[in-house]
């Protein structure tokens, strides 16, 4: 009996550790190619003046050409979640984080607005991610039409 709690327990700790290991390199090869910052991101999120801490998945977004890939930190999945792209994406607004999103955000985070086909997100992230994210927004090339509020 003690034996096989023991058998058990051992295969649980190197199960736990296989996750952990996992989970780690999912991280790094995402972030092997270089261009990725913190981001948290809410899809379909509530219009202009309506605020709550709910809908906010933190991941990490990486720059991939004309697009942005956008992938949850807390999952082994090895695709991005969402994947936006630069001639689709239209800044709406800019805020500090309001409320309870004071607690779901990171604390330097600053939520923008946004419109991707027709779907209003926002996207959270800190002040230099920020300043990177809108000068690659404007370095579309020409004849791509980009809005940056």
């Amino acid at each position: 009996m003690i034996l096989t709690l023991l058998v058990c327990g051992l295969v649980l700790v190197v199960l736990v550790l296989v996750g952990l290991f996992v989970f780690g390199l999912r991280r790094r090869l995402i972030q092997r190619s270089g261009g990725t910052f913190d981001c948290s991101l809410r899809w379909n999120a509530p219009e202009k003046g309506e605020t709550s801490g709910k809908g906010w998945g933190y991941g990490v977004a990486r720059y991939n050409g004309d697009r942005i890939e956008w992938y949850r930190v807390f999952s082994y999945a090895p695709r991005p979640r969402r994947t936006l792209e630069r001639s689709a994406i239209e800044v709406v607004d800019r805020r500090a984080p309001d409320g309870e999103e004071e607690l779901a955000l990171l604390s330097d985070a600053i939520v923008l607005g946004c419109l991707h086909r027709g779907v209003r997100l926002e996207l959270a992230m800190g002040e230099d991610a920020l300043t990177g994210f809108l000068a690659w927004l404007e370095a579309a090339p020409p004849g791509q039409r980009v809005n940056v509020a």
